[in-house]
């Protein structure tokens, strides 16, 4: 969606883009479960409400990662690690 709103840049199409990004070793697809879903609606402080982002924050924190983003909103959620 951010790439059909020019928001966001690849070299390739999505769906290349992906799959190349799924065949780098260190990088993971984890699936949104039911313990995910339900974290991203009761997460700790004041977080803003796209659900989406909520999902990555709650993955984040169930999986004890940092997120990869340029988002300030996410960047500057203390309950989270960030990197960017």
């Amino acid at each position: 969606m951010l790439v059909e709103k020019d928001r966001l840049v690849l070299s390739m199409d999505v769906s290349s883009w992906l799959a190349t990004v799924a065949g780098i070793e260190c990088v993971k697809f984890f699936p949104v479960d039911v313990e995910i879903a339900n974290k991203s609606v009761v997460l700790p402080g004041q977080f803003h409400k796209d659900p989406a982002d909520r999902m990555i924050v709650a993955t984040a924190r169930k999986l004890a990662v940092p997120v990869v983003t340029k988002d300030e909103k996410i960047q500057s959620y203390p309950h989270v690690k960030t990197i960017w």
